[in-house]
């Protein structure tokens, strides 16, 4: 997930975030919900274990560096069912330690595989707990929730997410703003041999309040490079179209672990 600054981040569950890749027959191959802000529709396996992980690295306008390190682990509970638990080592802007983020909990549920216009189409709502230090940023000192809304589509050899969220944030709106949306549009597709690539424009409309921010839009893109069909590595840039977007680059991996 991108953001403006740990906080945000941290608060926002498409958080680890993540690329478009349609629901696998095999459920030994992974299925990267990274290194994007959009997820897919697609749902591990029941009783298999997927593990994401990756790194990034921000400038801001100011010059000062930020770094964040996303963890997620996802377990399949039934056939269109996923339990995810996200987390995050953070640097903040300026910092010059590593701390622990907060940590959300969420359920991915596969409503539907083959709806008219929406395709695949699926439900991951969670809740973000507030373990992370608010004092120093890598944490919001807020109880969250949220709502993804996910359509996952194929158009040839070209996958299709679209994401839809909403956060509702405890605290006075002081440190963070009390409601927050997104918007995400990710393409993902073969390249060539065992290389492919992602690209994504993703939003965050403007807040109100005491913390409020003004809107975001930005641009991902990169490659990807399966070493094999249950563990996916990639790299890729981060740029501002609009908004205070820090410039970034990330690296990460997904690993399919297998049946547990």
């Amino acid at each position: 997930m991108k953001r403006t600054n740990a906080a945000i981040l941290i608060s926002l569950l498409c958080a680890c975030p993540p690329g478009a890749v349609a629901q696998t027959q095999n459920p030994h191959d992974a299925q990267p919900e990274r290194p994007t802000v959009a997820t897919h529709a697609g749902t591990v396996a029941p009783g298999w274990l997927e593990i994401e992980a990756g790194g990034e690295l921000d400038r801001y306008a100011d010059n000062t560096h930020g770094i964040v390190v996303p963890f997620t682990l996802k377990f399949g509970l039934d056939s269109h069912l996923q339990l995810s638990l996200f987390s995050s080592g953070v640097q903040v802007p300026g910092g010059t330690t590593f701390e622990s983020g907060d940590f959300s909990l969420g359920l991915k549920w596969r409503i539907a595989d083959d709806l008219p216009v929406l395709g695949r189409f699926a439900l991951l709502p969670s809740i973000k707990l507030p373990t992370g230090s608010r004092s120093s940023g890598a944490g919001t000192g807020t109880l969250d929730g949220n709502l993804l809304l996910i359509s996952s589509n194929n158009l040839g050899a070209i996958a299709l997410d679209v994401n839809l969220g909403y956060s509702v944030r405890g605290g006075d709106g002081t440190v963070i703003p009390r409601n927050a949306t997104l918007w995400t549009i990710s393409f993902g597709g073969p390249g060539t041999g065992d290389i492919g690539w992602t690209a994504e424009v993703y939003g965050y409309p403007g807040t109100s309040g005491p913390a409020g921010k003004p809107p975001i839009v930005s641009l991902l893109f990169g490659p990807t490079f399966a070493l094999r069909s249950w563990i996916v590595f990639d790299l890729g840039l981060i740029g501002p179209i609009a908004g205070p977007q820090p410039r970034a680059v990330y690296l990460g991996a997904v690993w399919n672990i297998g049946h547990v």
